[in-house]
């Protein structure tokens, strides 16, 4: 349990420039939707999560129990179950029987700030992460000798946060809750005895609520000013997918997630500002946001009935992601000279190559034990950082099983503990409204996964 910590303003405290692709909240007089670029990009870079799983790159690794075992190496070259749907569509002809798997993640992630200083008074509990759970289901079935069709639902992109009401960083970001829900029906189609090919459609839905506070406490009677910033949009992507077995032992995939462009349409809500300036109220905003592409390409070996090892790679293309513009509509004249009509943030980030190696060992006819460790890089830099999203380079060491009390029905289960490195967030005061705040931040999440196939 998390003693809170109480700040006073640090007299002459020098605070650097300062997620990850979200941006640095910066909403202030002049500058208020810089939330509503957070709300997509926060999405992006974060941990993943309606899961907290902060996939650095923002991306969601919980689509699969099964996967997460060998820290989801070899996810590309092996069809374990109905999630390679995800993972390859082009595994979806390794299933020979109708399947339906489903099941659950439930991720808790720790999060404890220190070195806090800022120039406004407040409190770094830290553990802004709320347990949260990461739902995933999936369908296949034969068509014929060649053909295999497969139908997945699962969460690609997410985050969530929520700070104490008296956090010292609250003018930079208080509340995010961004997530990306995918429906994704798939087919492959076997060439030869030893090549498959697989493509997907992904149907996307983006959903993101963030909030921020405007330091107006002195212009109006003690009361920090709210801004709050949703909206949604649809999105369609595609997958694709090629597995090919090299020799009796071997097994090579490669999978290429298209990139999602959204096109958010929502609101902006202005509320306890200083009745001097006549801007509280619901505005129109509209905000572009491009989720990354990216490549996973692993291989699958069989040394014996009882050893196999899984080595992998994924290359994400977060350069796509340089800038982030959000326009706000409706507002009064004076809202449009304090400069909240068009908003823009630099994010400046970098590909990254994430990586990893598992190993399974069949240890009795009804038992197989699992075992993996990745690393992945984060995509932004120190400078580039917020409290929405202070993630660094990532570890994570996973263990799991599957229980098979027959040739119909598989229970996975697996663990992960992932840890990143201390990063420093830094975000500075433009304009007066939000007090500089600079911290460092060291995460770690424990995250339980389960899921239960029936082969018919």
């Amino acid at each position: 349990m998390n003693t809170k910590k109480t700040v006073e303003p640090s007299a002459g405290a020098k605070l650097h420039p300062r997620r990850n692709v979200q941006s640095k909240l910066k909403i202030n007089s002049h500058r208020t939707p810089r939330s509503s670029i957070l709300c997509g990009v926060t999405l992006l870079l974060t941990l993943g999560s309606p899961s907290v799983s902060w996939a650095n790159g923002l991306a969601l690794n919980e689509q699969s129990a099964s996967a997460a075992g060998t820290a989801y190496a070899g996810r590309s070259s092996s069809a374990i179950d109905a999630s390679t749907v995800y993972g390859n569509p082009a595994g979806l002809s390794k299933i020979k029987k109708i399947e339906v798997s489903g099941g659950l993640a439930l991720i808790d992630a720790k999060v404890n700030i220190s070195d806090a200083r800022s120039t406004a008074p407040g409190t770094t509990d830290g553990n802004s992460v709320p347990l949260t759970a990461v739902p995933f289901g999936y369908f296949s079935s034969p068509i014929d000798d060649r053909f295999t069709a497969g139908i997945g639902l699962y969460a690609s992109y997410g985050l969530v946060n929520d700070y104490e009401s008296s956090f010292q960083g609250r003018f930079h970001g208080s509340y995010s809750k961004v997530q990306v829900k995918t429906l994704h029906p798939a087919v492959s189609y076997r060439l030869n005895d030893r090549v498959a090919i697989g493509i997907g459609a992904t149907f996307n839905r983006i959903e993101n609520n963030l909030q921020s506070y405007l330091a107006t406490g002195a212009l109006n009677n003690g009361k920090d000013t709210l801004l709050t910033v949703k909206g949604n949009d649809t999105a369609i992507g595609y997958n694709l997918g090629l597995m090919v077995d090299m020799n009796e032992s071997t097994t090579w995939g490669l999978t290429y997630h298209s990139k999602l462009d959204f096109h958010v349409d929502d609101h902006t809500k202005i509320s306890d500002s200083p009745g001097a300036l006549g801007i509280d109220g619901n505005y129109d905003i509209r905000m572009d946001v491009t989720l990354p592409d990216s490549v996973d390409t692993s291989f699958t070996h069989r040394f014996d009935e009882r050893w196999t090892v899984y080595a992998g790679a994924i290359w994400t293309r977060w350069s796509r992601i340089q800038r982030i513009e959000a326009i706000n509509s409706g507002l009064p004249s004076l809202g449009q000279q304090l400069g909240f009509g068009a908003v823009g943030d630099d994010f400046k980030l970098h590909n990254t190559v994430s990586t990893a190696i598992g190993v399974s060992y069949q240890l009795s006819s009804q038992w197989l034990l699992r075992s993996g460790l990745a690393s992945d890089p984060s995509p932004a830099r120190n400078s580039d950082r917020n409290v929405r999203l202070p993630v660094g380079n990532r570890k994570a060491l996973a263990f799991g099983a599957a229980y098979s009390p027959n040739s119909d029905m598989t229970l996975d289960i697996a663990y992960t503990y992932l840890w990143e490195s201390t990063t420093s967030v830094n975000q500075i005061d433009t304009t007066g409204l939000q007090p500089g705040f600079s911290a460092k931040y060291n995460n770690s999440a424990h995250i339980i996964a389960a899921q239960l196939t029936h082969r018919f």
